[in-house]
């Protein structure tokens, strides 16, 4: 039986027939006071929404058909999900972006187990890797795939931070210029170096591997000068070879290859060299979930990756505190409204993240106290 508490005394209730409209009426023991109850299911709706949402369930195996489960879930595609500011420092930060869009693109930061922040933009620009940043307290050491203005962004906002390139990711970009059957001497020679990457563990091989690419770059520079004829013009013959060697050449100059190496920061344990645990653990099942839930528009398919974001955070709010503390789409009209910024005027801005909306929701203040 429902224990139903009277709003005036506080009294316990009890069943006092229905209302003209079939409501149950409720009247208390102590003062008398009459009284419907109404029952606020909207959390229920919304547990219901993110977990049909985060599984391979499509509509049409929901009760109804669908129809039911659209109408019942509708109001909770206006939610932004969005990330709290996180405090605590960790030893390894994997950052990466995962493109739903041909203009946009979520920008996450994790952990080996959870994730930590996420950031929406139209590109991979040192302005949003910043608003992406700026919300997370400096680790010992981040690991990236080199996406484009990460260096910038990362030099100032964690000036103090190591930055691991993914190994995974230099063998990759090396290949593609090579292939894997490379018919050229010098080719075989660079295509050999660079699967080696995937299995140094000591300092001493990563010195000898760097003295052993120099000696390459040196034993082929005359070679890779050479050009020839093509459309009228000369240009270099081996292009592809020597933009192999300057993404290699550039990465040891910045001496970002062998950051999981250094003694300082392996003193407490062995550090990854690669970015697989975000491609694996979080791209991956962000992938699943667009692709169980194929035909979603741009926004909605946004929306999904914010929605798993928001669920696989160390703390993950409950779904009364997301309806009470997440933005919705007419916040962000407001904030437009307010601001007399129209969306059809936006154009194609090269970064999303400088707009006064996305501000606002980002919050730009570094590491806010929320007891202030």
């Amino acid at each position: 039986m429902k224990n139903v508490k009277c709003p005036c005394c506080g009294a316990a209730m009890k069943r006092n027939g229905k209302t003209k409209a079939g409501s149950q009426r409720w009247r208390c023991r102590g003062c008398g006071a009459s009284r419907t109850v109404r029952y606020d299911d909207e959390a229920a709706r919304l547990r219901e929404f993110a977990e049909w949402l985060l599984s391979k369930e499509s509509q049409a195996d929901m009760p109804g058909r669908g129809r039911t489960f659209r109408r019942r879930t509708a109001p909770f595609w206006r939610i932004w999900p969005m990330p709290d500011v996180v405090d605590e420092v960790h030893r390894v930060v994997f950052v990466d972006g995962i493109w739903v869009a041909r203009d946009a693109v979520v920008l996450i930061a994790c952990t080996e187990r959870r994730v930590l922040s996420w950031h929406l933009a139209r590109a991979e620009t040192s302005a949003a890797w910043r608003s992406l940043l700026s919300r997370i307290a400096p680790p010992d050491m981040v690991v990236t795939d080199g996406g484009g203005g990460f260096a910038k962004a990362v030099a100032a906002e964690w000036p103090g931070t190591k930055v691991q390139r993914c190994l995974f990711h230099v063998f990759y970009q090396v290949r593609r210029q090579t292939t894997t059957r490379p018919k050229l001497q010098a080719g075989i020679e660079l295509y050999a170096l660079a699967k080696e990457l995937l299995h140094i563990g000591t300092l001493r091989q990563a010195d000898w591997w760097v003295e052993r690419f120099m000696q390459w770059c040196d034993f082929w520079a005359d070679s890779l000068e050479e050009k020839s004829l093509a459309d009228g013009r000369l240009v270099y013959t081996h292009e592809r070879l020597r933009k192999a060697r300057r993404g290699l050449a550039a990465l040891v100059r910045a001496g970002t290859m062998f950051a999981y190496l250094d003694p300082a920061l392996a003193a407490e344990g062995p550090l990854p060299a690669t970015n697989n645990a975000i491609e694996g653990g979080v791209n991956a099942q962000l992938r699943a979930v667009l692709r169980n839930h194929r035909g979603l528009s741009t926004p909605k398919r946004v929306k999904a990756v914010f929605w798993w974001c928001c669920a696989h955070v160390e703390c993950p709010k409950d779904a009364r505190a997301i309806l009470e503390e997440m933005p919705t789409d007419a916040d962000i009209d407001l904030l437009r409204a307010e601001y007399g910024v129209d969306a059809e005027d936006v154009g194609a801005p090269k970064k999303w993240g400088e707009g006064l909306v996305w501000e606002e929701l980002h919050h730009r203040a570094r590491y806010p106290c929320s007891t202030e």
